[in-house]
């Protein structure tokens, strides 16, 4: 038996661990009646597209050298004549670094055979001395719309090079806006493609008579297929469903093997003859007596004319056939098209016609048929339209003409399915992505996030 020994202190264990015990139950009570108050922090996944921006930016955002300061971006396009060599030196970089870039980017492009044009982006560190040449912190080339090549310098002062990809999707896109300039500038500003603002510019002429219908501010939305990349670049532009421009509204529906777009109750918005067959163009002098600008009396003005430069592609006004295509008195270089019902339109003082116009030619509605032009007895550029009935010239701005067909049967049910899917994603306001396991896009979030803009 152990004997007692006050100098030494009483080691009693079980009160000790008793407290221990007791102390880790309580903190263990603690955390589980908080828990539930704590939410356990999360982290946001970086979205694709903003990684791809993150990745693409990298370079210019890299820290400079010492003796160096924060690089700049340069923007540089390959001139005729000139080597990819040169035009990297010509960003500001030292010969010796200019070949170090081209020699990285050989192995991913043709570095010999480039074209003019080329362009590329180089971040450019200055030197904070200023004496001496810059120093390349990378460089950014787009080798096609969903592919980026970028050339990177490592801490260690080596070039890196990544290629960076972009996953394209096939999605339907809604487009809408007021008003802000031209037609084209408007739709452009939102993401319209040159080709959709074409497509729905010919198909509103049946009604809208751009020159003075439309006024700042008029609203218009468009709705066409498009395939786009992560980032929001547009890489083809597919075709045009939906356009409305001042509460007109028309959709695009397959008939008889070819797409035709109609009104909300099935009605064929394609009018016998269009009401401008000069895109943009304004309307200078009307039909009826004036003072003819070059002989200088008053006579009969038997047409329209559209004020428009030299060149400017005129369009058939309807289907039909090319029944005089030749010089005519003062109407200079003069076109005559014989459509169905006894109706001619006519289009003189043309510069010149459009490949393979000529007489017995049949030409559809919208097709470009010849350029304006100013020859004959004209004192500017512009187009002298005419309408004829029965072999008599009738006022073209008031003239009644046959309207459109409508739609029947199983075509008007096939249509109306077709308008819903439209009127649900124009009250979504979005994108719909048609590929496979791509999420719906918002255009409210697109605008929201810190994401590449749509271009």
């Amino acid at each position: 038996m152990q004997e007692f020994d006050p100098r030494r202190p009483t080691l009693r264990l079980a009160p000790r661990l008793f407290t221990a015990i007791a102390g880790l139950a309580a903190l263990g009570l603690g955390w589980k009646l908080t828990a539930a108050d704590v939410e356990a922090p999360v982290k946001a996944a970086l979205d694709p597209a903003a990684l791809m921006a993150l990745q693409h930016v990298a370079f210019a955002s890299a820290e400079a050298q010492p003796g160096f300061d924060r690089p700049q971006s340069i923007p540089v396009k390959v001139r005729p004549g000139e080597t990819l060599e040169g035009a990297v030196e010509r960003a500001g970089v030292a010969p010796d670094e200019a070949r170090q870039v081209v020699a990285t980017l050989q192995g991913a492009i043709d570095t010999v055979n480039i074209k003019a044009g080329m362009a590329f982006e180089a971040a450019i560190a200055q030197r904070r001395s200023q004496r001496g040449p810059a120093r390349l912190i990378g460089l950014s080339m787009r080798t096609s719309p969903s592919s980026t090549l970028t050339v990177s310098r490592t801490f260690d002062g080596a070039l890196k090079l990544r290629e960076l990809e972009e996953t394209v999707t096939d999605e339907t896109k809604v487009a809408c806006g007021e008003m802000n300039g031209s037609f084209y500038e408007s739709v452009a500003s939102i993401g319209g493609t040159p080709a959709v603002i074409s497509e729905a510019a010919k198909l509103f002429s049946h009604k809208i008579d751009f020159s003075r219908d439309i006024h700042e501010g008029d609203k218009f939305c468009l709705v066409f297929d498009r395939k786009v990349t992560e980032s929001g670049r547009t890489v083809e532009a597919g075709d045009l469903e939906y356009a409305e421009v001042k509460g007109q509204r028309f959709y695009a529906f397959d008939r008889d093997g070819k797409t035709q777009f109609f009104d909300e109750l099935g009605k064929n918005i394609k009018g016998f003859l269009l009401r401008t067959p000069v895109d943009g163009a304004r309307i200078t002098s009307t039909f009826g007596p004036r003072k003819h600008p070059v002989l200088g009396y008053t006579r009969a003005h038997q047409g329209v004319d559209f004020g428009a430069g030299t060149g400017t592609p005129i369009l058939a006004a309807g289907d039909g056939v090319v029944l005089e295509a030749r010089r005519w008195s003062g109407y200079g270089n003069w076109l005559r098209i014989r459509h169905s019902g006894q109706w001619d339109t006519g289009y003189g003082h043309i510069s010149r016609y459009a490949p393979g116009i000529k007489a017995g030619v049949r030409v559809h509605q919208g097709q470009v048929v010849a350029y304006v032009g100013q020859t004959g007895l004209a004192t500017g550029p512009h187009l002298h339209y005419e309408v004829w009935l029965n072999g008599q010239r009738v006022n073209p701005i008031g003239a009644k003409v046959p309207q459109g067909t409508i739609l029947g049967g199983r075509d008007l049910a096939a249509f109306k399915t077709k308008k819903s899917r439209i009127d649900r994603l124009l009250a979504d306001g979005g994108s719909v992505a048609t590929s496979p396991d791509t999420p719906k896009l918002a255009l409210a979030d697109l605008k929201t996030k810190d994401a590449p803009a749509l271009r």
